[in-house]
């Protein structure tokens, strides 16, 4: 017997080690890279990351948001702002792959009643609504809306590191019955530690369990450790996964798409498509677009802060305005 295909001793370390066919990975690319180019991503490279998808065995890919267009000026947003199904099927044909389509749907800004069509009109799978606390009854009918059309649905609720403990119980006590497939925990702002999400993970658990719905996680990098909290949130029982490729997202990003997959002991996952799409097309991104681990996200991360602030610095940075970070942090400080 090789090593590779040797059992792991019976431990708590391989149980959680070894691969666990339950588990489902979302990839969140262009739908989380779009906030760092107000989703002006040409069709080349939404395709290369669907074609990696496809080839690395992913199991859902975000391709952008469902966001309404009232009042919108032209040109001012890429159309993966709002995904129509023109647009979609430009890039995926009929997606005749294994790969699941899924789009984001904030609460308060999607008309999602006009703007979402029938299942059986979309090649679309998967409705991600994204909601904040205060939000959830109009979430409960986003959630609804798209499941009765035919739609797998998942809840993001947003910020969970700023809602007090008897809020989000209420909160989550009302998403459980719903329709939603899973519910994730979100660190919008990166602000969490490991303990923090071990402790979201399991009370989220705790209210899903019951009715069916498995737990997800979505981790932004300002600290350096959405890695790391992915893995405690799949430690901890977590079984949908976000990631992007090279941590491709907003401010900071969010947790590599090379590292999870790495990371995962599943033999349905494919390493080599993804570092390709990495090295050749996301990279070379990375100066146009500026994300990723730098000192002003750090700060609105140690903050508990979201990363407006840190965007603005650095867009001025690419602008050829020399930042000081000392006067940012007594600025975001002055703040709390």
């Amino acid at each position: 017997m090789t090593a590779k295909s040797a059992k792991p001793k019976d431990n708590a370390a391989s149980r959680w080690l070894s691969y666990r066919p339950e588990i489902k990975v979302l990839d969140c690319t262009i739908r989380d890279g779009g906030l760092m180019n107000n989703h002006h991503f040409d069709d080349a490279i939404v395709k290369t990351v669907y074609d990696t998808c496809v080839a690395a065995g992913i199991d859902y890919m975000e391709v952008g948001y469902k966001a309404s267009r009232q009042g919108i000026k032209q040109g001012e947003h890429g159309c993966w702002k709002y995904c129509r199904e023109e647009d979609l099927r430009r890039i995926v044909g009929e997606n005749p792959t294994g790969l699941k389509l899924a789009v984001m749907a904030d609460a308060e800004r999607c008309d999602y009643h006009e703007d979402i069509p029938p299942k059986k009109e979309s090649v679309l799978d998967l409705i991600r609504v994204a909601t904040y606390i205060n939000q959830i009854p109009t979430a409960l009918d986003m959630v609804k809306d798209a499941h009765d059309k035919g739609y797998e649905t998942t809840v993001n609720l947003m910020a969970a590191s700023t809602v007090p403990d008897r809020e989000l119980n209420e909160g989550l006590e009302m998403l459980a019955t719903s329709e939603a497939k899973a519910i994730y925990v979100v660190d919008s702002f990166g602000a969490l530690y490991s303990e923090q999400v071990h402790y979201l993970v399991k009370k989220y658990l705790h209210y899903c369990k019951p009715t069916g719905k498995e737990v997800g996680v979505h981790m932004h990098n300002n600290l350096q450790l959405a890695y790391a909290n992915t893995i405690e949130g799949i430690v901890m029982g977590a079984n949908f996964l976000d990631a992007t490729m090279a941590g491709l997202g907003r401010g900071a990003g969010n947790c590599p798409m090379e590292l999870l997959i790495g990371f995962l002991h599943n033999p349905k996952y494919d390493l080599r498509p993804v570092l390709d799409c990495v090295q050749n097309h996301v990279e070379p991104m990375r100066q146009r677009l500026l994300w990723g681990y730098d000192l002003p996200y750090l700060l609105t991360g140690l903050l508990n802060q979201h990363p407006r602030a840190a965007i603005r610095f650095k867009e001025a940075e690419l602008k050829g305005e020399k930042g000081d970070i000392l006067r940012f942090y007594d600025t975001v400080t002055e703040q709390e």
